[in-house]
């Protein structure tokens, strides 16, 4: 219901507020708020590991549903899940603060 480009009122990412480094998800309301517009090109500006992750959480969520509803599970987590996605986030927010990268700021 609010642009969130319109500043004042959403508060400022900690890490960007105290640092001046961009997080892995700075920008990825923005992101959202421009995919719901239609606006991929804009989404993709702000934030585009949001723009792919938002499929990837949905596809999670389905299958946790049709876990909780049915009892059964169609694919089975791997261990390596979440070290991977934490190894995606970091890459992520090291390459987006690097000074040649200033295509992946979400600004």
């Amino acid at each position: 219901l609010v642009d969130p480009n319109d500043g004042g009122h959403y508060p400022t990412c900690p890490l960007l507020a105290l640092t001046g480094i961009y997080c892995p998800f700075c920008g990825g309301l923005r992101a959202v708020h421009d995919l719901v517009h239609l606006d991929l090109g804009g989404a993709l500006a702000r934030n585009p590991l949001a723009v792919v992750a938002l499929p990837l959480v949905a596809l999670l969520w389905l299958l946790w549903a049709q876990r909780a509803f049915t009892g059964r599970q169609l694919i089975a987590p791997k261990p390596w899940w979440g070290t991977a996605t934490i190894v995606l986030l970091v890459v992520f927010m090291v390459a987006r603060n690097l000074p040649g990268a200033s295509w992946l700021s979400p600004a």
